[in-house]
């Protein structure tokens, strides 16, 4: 397994080295995960991509879940071919990846295909072939299976940075903090982005609560940076969402998990998030600019 957690680091690190060549830019890998399952880690990936995507970003949307692979169910998409074509040199990267009319591009998991420790050789070296051609996306963001696997640590490694997606519920907390202590324990964590995501709040304070309380732990017993990313309310257009095979940032683009994710992306991006009021917001605070010059004459 140690052995395979390598090659899957090194498939990530060549894939975002190879982003230098002929570019001015760097693809930014960004790896989601959780500790257990259960939490919206998927659903935070895909309308992450989505909103990335919306600012003008070339996204690539890959669900590296080689078990239960579910991307593709909240996209409405049914893949005819996955990663495990690819890895099987059955099909080449440009034969599995799908434009997904969401303004990003999507590889679909191998689901039901758990065996990826077990690659030949030859199987390895297809899988480096094939994702060291996705360096011309400016984005990668990568959907882990949850909990704690080599594979899992492997992507965590090499992406630039790792959002751990818990809810408020304790267990979930407990297992948010079981992955992020393995994390340090087993590679050099203390250089990478590692960020926290807190889903499913009822309020601001909820979520900043549970933020407050990770970082105090991950700091005092792993002497661990974690920064608190944000959080995402619990919306019933999330569910809606998920009923109808539709990400929740489409269906509802100014709900309040919508709202929360653009917010995210803004932090990541290290710009200020404006929401667009449309033209009689755009009327509305022209006129009463002029007012307020108007009354000072």
């Amino acid at each position: 397994m140690a052995d395979q957690a390598e090659t899957l680091r090194e498939i990530m690190k060549n894939s975002s080295a190879a982003s230098h060549a002929g570019q001015e830019g760097k693809t930014r890998i960004i790896t989601i995960t959780s500790g257990k399952g259960g939490v919206g880690k998927t659903n935070i990936s895909t309308n992450l991509a989505i909103a990335y995507a919306q600012l003008g970003k070339k996204v690539i949307l890959m669900d590296a879940d080689l078990g239960l692979a579910n991307v593709n169910v909240i996209l409405g998409i049914i893949p005819k071919f996955n990663l495990y074509h690819l890895i099987r040199k059955q099909k080449t990267l440009n034969e599995i990846i799908l434009d997904t009319g969401y303004g990003l591009r999507f590889i679909a998991g191998a689901s039901g295909f758990a065996r990826i420790a077990n690659l030949t050789e030859e199987e390895r070296q297809n899988f480096v072939e094939g994702i060291s051609g996705l360096s011309s996306a400016d984005v990668i963001i990568i959907d882990t299976s949850a909990g704690v696997s080599n594979n899992v640590l492997s992507f965590v490694e090499a992406a630039d940075e790792a959002l751990i997606v818990t809810t408020p519920e304790p267990t979930a907390i407990t297992d948010a903090y079981g992955i992020i202590k393995i994390i340090a324990t087993e590679m050099d964590s203390h250089n990478m982005g590692l960020k926290l995501i807190v889903n499913r709040v009822k309020s601001v304070v909820e979520g900043r609560k549970v933020a407050e309380r990770m970082i105090q732990i991950t700091g005092q017993f792993l002497n661990l940076k974690l920064d608190y990313l944000g959080y995402v309310y619990d919306d019933q257009a999330v569910q809606n969402a998920v009923l109808k095979q539709k990400p929740f940032i489409i269906l509802d683009p100014k709900g309040r998990a919508s709202i929360c994710l653009k917010h995210i992306v803004s932090r990541l991006e290290k710009v200020e998030y404006r929401e667009g009021g449309g033209i009689g917001n755009f009327l509305r605070k022209l006129v009463g600019s002029q007012s307020r010059d108007s009354g000072e004459l």
